[in-house]
């Protein structure tokens, strides 16, 4: 192990110096040299692979729940096992782009088993938009104790780099995430842009193209860790997951200003067996947003706001088919936030919304306390349709606290042609913020039961089912 790290270094350092001695200024600008690993028109790095064998799968019943799930922490590795990034050129000066080391440090290190890749403290690294790829040896680490941060604004981004997406990490399989230093995505001037919602003159959203980088992005990997991390300020996601199995997110914090637009915090898509734990999130968007695809979710010990909630979608957009089930969200405290739980979907589209709990989550000064939102919309110019995303057996179990009473603190908005079905409501008790409720909570084709009398009551669910619940058949997912 400690003579394959020695010829990494040894090959690395020769070819570093070799390229300063023909342009030795060359490294202290903000640009990048073209490598195979990155697609300059596209964010799917599936595009720019030769090598593309599936990562090993983790059962997809089995959310991690336990740190030593998938995953194995390399933080009690042998010194010979660590791939310090400072040994392979990087500078740390929060200025010299420091992508060609790490790049250099990831290759090494994903060679070696149970290997770490070491961002040291005290240092702050830049690097450009750069795609980690796999597959690579077992249990790899890395391990951010300083600062890592992209190139400031859009007018200081590469242009041969993509600007939908900065650090990813892809087909990978038994791979850990973490630290104690910070992710910093130097997003204010991208929130700034005139295409941003009300950032053009007098308010005004100018027409775009408007893209902006995902900070991290997890895409077609298996059995994930990411863990401890300060994460803040990114452009736009935080933290998205795509097309993975397996992953355990814990003790993380997450933050950016209340008004940052589009700034979600973990965002997860075609993503099953996943477990939130002891994280606390505060951003412009959705502190957690679930997409299509998913199943088998936890969320446990999260603490959101100022956000937009915890969200299940938006679904269905475009007529397409959306298939979400057995999520679970518990011991959880939302604050200062225009949503509490919410499932928002489209009109015209289809699948089905299934197999949901939410138990013990504490609302403090939160509008839209609880919401189904079948009529989500970004303009004002979307139709009723036919066809709809099937919701049904959701619970609602304990929970409490205060709402902004500039909304309803219950509103179950359903398709007119296929009802919500086996809402539970239980232990429900919920008190205006300041002053006195406005509306009564709202009800529309919403079906369930009361096991306990709510606050404030929620005379609109109606008993049973509905008649032409058997219609709603063709809209449910395979299994």
């Amino acid at each position: 192990m400690e003579i394959l790290r020695l010829l990494c270094v040894i090959i690395t350092s020769m070819l570093l110096f070799y390229s300063q001695s023909i342009n030795v200024e060359g490294r202290h600008h903000i640009s990048k040299k073209q490598k195979s690993q990155s697609d300059s028109n596209a964010p799917n790095p599936v595009d720019v692979r030769v090598n593309e064998p599936s990562p090993a799968s983790s059962p997809s019943n089995v959310v991690p729940s336990d740190p030593s799930y998938g995953g194995g922490s390399a933080l009690n590795s042998d010194d010979n096992c660590i791939f310090d990034v400072m040994e392979y050129g990087a500078v740390g000066d929060g200025s010299t782009d420091d992508t060609d080391a790490f790049v250099a440090a990831w290759k090494c290190a994903c060679q070696a088993e149970s290997a770490v890749i070491l961002v040291p403290a005290d240092r702050t690294f830049m690097i450009t938009s750069t795609i980690f790829s796999g597959p690579c040896k077992p249990g790899l680490e890395f391990r951010v104790n300083g600062v890592l941060m992209p190139p400031e604004g859009p007018e200081c981004w590469p242009k041969e780099d993509s600007n939908k997406q900065w650090l990813v990490f892809y087909r990978l399989d038994n791979m850990t995430f973490t630290g104690t230093g910070t992710i910093e995505g130097n997003g204010e001037k991208w929130w700034e842009l005139p295409c941003k919602p009300h950032r053009g003159p007098n308010g005004s959203t100018l027409h775009g193209p408007c893209d902006s980088p995902t900070m991290i992005r997890f895409f077609m990997s298996s059995n994930l860790v990411v863990r401890g991390l300060r994460i803040q300020n990114s452009p736009m996601f935080h933290m998205k997951f795509d097309g993975c199995e397996g992953v355990l997110i814990d003790q993380l914090s997450i933050s950016s200003p209340k008004l940052s637009p589009n700034t979600d915090g973990i965002h997860i898509e075609n993503t099953n067996s996943v477990g939130i734990y002891n994280s606390v999130i505060a951003n412009g968007d959705d502190c957690i947003s679930i997409g299509p695809g998913c199943s088998n979710v936890e969320i446990e010990a999260v603490t959101c706001g100022p956000s937009h909630g915890i969200s299940i979608g938006s679904l269905g957009v475009h007529h397409s088919q959306a298939c979400v089930s057995n999520i679970t969200v518990r011991n959880a405290i939302i604050r200062d936030s225009d949503n509490g739980v919410r499932i928002k979907t489209w009109q015209g589209g289809s699948g089905s919304v299934t197999g949901f709990l939410f138990d013990t989550i504490q609302m403090e000064n939160v509008r839209n306390c609880i919401i189904i939102d079948q009529y989500y919309c970004m303009t004002k110019d979307c139709r009723n349709e036919t066809s709809a995303v099937y919701v049904r057996d959701i619970s609602y179990r304990n929970i409490k606290g205060t709402y902004d009473v500039r909304s309803p603190p219950i509103h179950f908005a359903c398709s007119d042609t296929i009802a919500c079905t086996n809402i539970t409501m239980s232990e429900v008790e919920l008190l205006p913020h300041e002053g006195e409720l406005v509306d009564d909570p709202f009800c529309w084709n919403a079906y369930g039961t009361q096991q306990t009398l709510t606050i404030p009551p929620i005379d609109c669910l109606q008993d049973g089912m509905p008649q032409s619940v058997g219609e709603a058949v063709e809209y449910t997912c395979s299994t």
